[in-house]
């Protein structure tokens, strides 16, 4: 274990100095990969950094539009969208007494992209040219324009992270972060527990923390569920297994539950390089056409899913059916047509990898049994610890590997061009000139509500390249014990995961 000290003073230190009510509890299944911004793209890390770091922009509860934070103000300057210009509030700090400057704004991004990490979310700056600051003045000049650059600063790959302790090529060692967010990190040990305390010198958009925190992540099966029935937690993310969630009452009155249309994705990623088995487009194809959405997310999440046609789920702009469109119902013979065309030898073999849970392991088995039956395929199912789950899907070792998508920021190109265009964050070699031509002409539009049939245009041609494919769309839960208020704003859209809005009624 290893303690923050910050001007003398140790994590317990810090609990002491906060609120005296005992903190508020929240258990998860999804734990940080990395404390540091550079190295991670995982939900549970993003969840994390959304709490402990700040970037110039910001999502307020249920808004779909960048606000400053960090900053004053933010604007495109002139109608090209290539350059970004921020003006940084004054008299910024980080929660170890450093001021938070431009020089470090600048030092955070470009770490990013310098670094290069294959677990970052370097991919999303993939745009940005150079960054050039003056006083409380910081401007991005884009390669190409592009609107959802202040998404993007918006999100965790924006998190501000200080010069002085954070190297410039390398990553963040030992367990201490140091940001400017709503929290402190008071203590951490990885895959086991977090104590945030608030941030009394937190300046920007958020709401002040009424007081601590402290994360508890679950790795092993159903120690979740086991500590939410013992009463450990007092915040649920939702981490009980589909048959229990979908027998949930609002009615209850040990519990208060929140549910709503999720934007978390799941879907059957592809490996297209030649030596892979899934390399051909008809493969693909045919198990597209073989596969039962309907039945997949009836009988292993007991209607807690929804089926997913698209890229985009549903809620969000430029949502569509390609993949229902092409591919409307199981179709055995039509997928042994698509191979007999393409000259396949079947049954088809390839590995379906996935990162280990009970409710992961019945999927895979579930697509497996589905894909066995039409004697097209044989499907080698193999479940990996999530860290080593990571490491192969970078390094390109699975045919194909079913991974969750959570939404980097509430706009359709996070479901797209950090998807689908070449060096895409899925890792799985996939490149198509003519989409990236098509995102990077989206990319470029200002008016983002005007956007709906140019990602339908894009996600139609997915649907017929079919470099991974669309399983279902989330819902949302959050299970509270009476007493605890503020879930209702735990989490929407914009990928942030507001613990700050907890409190003891």
């Amino acid at each position: 274990m290893v303690v923050l000290a910050a001007a003398g003073f140790t994590g317990r230190q810090l609990l002491a100095k906060s609120e005296e009510s005992d903190p508020i509890v929240v258990g998860s299944g999804a734990y940080p990969t990395s404390l540091d911004p550079a190295a991670a793209y995982d939900d549970g890390s993003w969840a994390l950094y959304s709490n402990i770091y700040q970037g110039l922009l910001t999502f307020s509860p249920g808004s779909a539009q960048p606000v400053p934070d960090a900053a004053e103000r933010c604007g495109f300057v002139g109608r090209e969208s290539t350059v970004y210009r921020c003006t940084l509030r004054k008299d910024l700090r980080f929660s170890n007494g450093d001021r938070l400057t431009t020089h470090d704004v600048r030092h955070s991004i470009e770490r990013i992209t310098r670094i290069k990490h294959e677990q970052g979310p370097a991919q999303l700056f993939d745009t940005l040219d150079t960054i050039r600051t003056r006083g409380q003045d910081i401007e991005f000049r884009l390669k190409t324009g592009d609107a959802t650059f202040p998404f993007k600063l918006a999100g965790a790959a924006g998190s501000i992270v200080p010069s002085g302790s954070y190297p410039e090529d390398g990553l963040l060692r030992g367990d201490r972060a140091i940001g400017s967010g709503p929290f402190e990190l008071a203590d951490y040990r990885a895959k086991k527990h977090a104590e945030l305390v608030p941030n009394d010198s937190y300046r920007g958009a958020q709401d002040k923390a009424p007081g601590p925190v402290e994360l508890r992540w679950f790795t092993e099966a159903g120690a979740l569920k086991k500590a939410w029935e013992q009463r450990e937690i007092d915040v649920n993310d939702g981490g009980l297994p589909p048959a229990e969630l979908a027998e949930l009452s609002p009615s209850d009155p040990d519990i208060t539950l929140t549910e709503h249309s999720g934007t978390d994705i799941q879907m059957t990623v592809f490996n297209t390089r030649e030596d892979s088995a899934t390399a051909e487009r008809p493969v693909r194809q045919a198990i597209a056409t073989a596969l039962d959405r309907q039945r997949l997310a009836r009988k292993v999440h007991v209607g807690t899913v929804e089926p997913l046609y698209s890229l985009i789920p549903q809620g969000m702009t430029g949502h569509g059916t390609p993949f229902f469109d092409r591919y409307p119902e199981p179709d055995t013979a039509a997928a042994r047509k698509l191979l007999e065309e393409a000259d396949v030898t079947t049954p088809v073999e390839f590995d379906l990898a996935y990162s280990k849970g009970p409710t992961a392991t019945r999927e895979a088995t579930e697509i497996k049994r589905q894909l066995e039956a039409t004697k097209l395929f044989e499907v080698d199912v193999r479940g990996y610890e999530w860290d080593d789950f990571l490491k192969g899907m970078a390094k390109g070792t699975y045919d194909a590997y079913n991974l969750g998508w959570v939404a980097d920021y509430p706009d359709p190109d996070t479901y797209t061009g950090s998807l689908v265009t070449s060096g895409n964050a899925t890792q799985n070699g996939f490149s198509s000139e003519e989409i990236d031509g098509l995102v990077a002409e989206v990319q470029r539009k200002p008016e983002r509500d005007q956007t709906v049939a140019d990602y339908r245009k894009i996600h139609e041609r997915i649907a017929q390249q079919v470099p991974m494919l669309p399983l279902w769309q989330a819902k949302d839960y959050v299970l509270t014990r009476p007493g605890i208020g503020g879930s209702q704003h735990l989490s929407d859209n914009s990928g942030i995961w507001r613990l700050w809005k907890l409190e003891r009624l």
